[in-house]
């Protein structure tokens, strides 16, 4: 069994319960899925730069990303709607938690400057977002293979219904927040 996922059902449970006074297991909230976003606004005027883009997060999350489309035409631009501009993976189950894992232990202390994540990036109902601004942060990235450096946007969505309980069981799992 993975190791982050053998620390939830080990220390972050019982903790959450005791601190929460969870009267169902159920009730306890988890990690349902992680989303990583990558834009490439180049993508309007040379196509072939969104297949870097699509190796990139495939080397970082394990899974194929799928390419998101402009929702609308802009002339300013150049944009065309249904035109590819990014790609998208979301992450469940074991790879979730291995990703989660290799972002908390090996990726985030490779930032420079790092001090720490913001606590404050929640969006109300419990979900956690931020941006990174390269991709050379993680291992399986080699800097000498790629072309341009990017940044990304990943969504951890929890089942909790607070942000004060979603940040008690990612701080719990072991998220780095600044103090």
């Amino acid at each position: 069994m993975d190791r982050l996922k053998e620390k939830y059902l080990n220390e972050v449970a019982p903790a959450m319960t005791e601190k929460f006074g969870y009267k169902n297991v159920m009730e306890i909230p988890k990690v349902e899925k992680i989303v990583i976003n990558m834009g490439v606004g180049e993508a309007v005027g040379n196509p072939k730069v969104l297949d870097s883009a699509v190796a990139d997060l495939t080397l970082i999350s394990g899974q194929k990303p799928v390419l998101t489309r402009a929702k609308k035409s802009l002339a300013a631009w150049k944009l065309r709607q249904g035109m590819p501009i990014g790609a998208k993976v979301t992450l469940r189950g074991e790879r979730m938690y291995n990703f989660m894992d290799k972002f908390m232990n090996v990726a985030l202390p490779r930032v420079r400057d790092f001090r720490g994540i913001s606590a404050k990036a929640f969006d109300g109902r419990g979900n956690y977002s931020m941006g990174l601004k390269e991709q050379l942060i993680f291992p399986e990235i080699e800097y000498d293979k790629i072309d341009k450096v990017r940044g990304m946007n990943i969504i951890i969505v929890t089942t909790a219904k607070t942000d004060e309980e979603a940040r008690e069981l990612l701080k719990l799992m072991g998220m780095p927040f600044s103090a």
